[in-house]
């Protein structure tokens, strides 16, 4: 199998910028001269907590504005300002501000793209065990969060009832169990 890419970028315009993401147009040459254009959502990867204290995990709900309703997640996001940081470090504050939660171990299970076919950002998945309480320092857009906790056949009744939705949490899943899959 060869890596060779198919479309080659030629130029690329900033259509739209924020502090949390940059759209472009991007003029590509496909390999038989003719030329498209894609629009790509460019933003700095994310990591994605399991948080799990032997018995159940715990989720955030939260207002998703996009979709317009309040949904049940893993923690998850990017450190605003630091598009290089370590994903540990991401996972770790992801966590702490999130659910107050700290964790003795984190197991790194993966990274995954998250929808590849019109944005870049991906995700590394984390396992976190050794659970310690502490409070949360959630930011502003965060102040709506509620957290809980719940046994793998309750996330996965929510996903049946559509209370879970989120494709990461969801991937997340699939991840762990593949990991414990192969250890026996």
């Amino acid at each position: 199998m060869t890596d060779v890419p198919a479309l080659r970028q030629v130029a690329s315009t900033v259509a739209f910028e924020t502090p949390w993401l940059t759209i472009t147009n991007d003029d590509v040459v496909r390999p038989d001269g003719s030329r498209t254009m894609y629009g790509v959502v460019r933003t700095p990867d994310f990591a994605l907590v399991m948080p799990f204290d032997g018995e159940r995990f715990h989720l955030v709900e939260q207002f998703r504005y996009p979709v317009g309703r309040r949904l049940w997640e893993f923690p998850q996001g990017s450190l605003r300002g630091r598009p290089d940081a370590e994903p540990i470090d991401v996972a770790r504050t992801e966590l702490a501000e999130e659910t107050g939660l700290r964790a003795d171990s984190y197991e790194h299970l993966g990274f995954l793209h998250e929808a590849y076919g019109h944005a870049t950002t991906g995700f590394h998945v984390f396992l976190a065990t050794g659970l310690h309480a502490g409070e949360a320092a959630r930011e502003p857009e965060e102040s709506d969060m509620r957290s809980g906790s719940f046994t793998l056949d309750e996330i996965w009744t929510m996903i049946d009832d559509g209370a879970i939705t989120d494709a990461s949490t969801v991937s997340a899943l699939a991840l762990l169990a593949r990991s414990r899959s192969r250890s026996g």
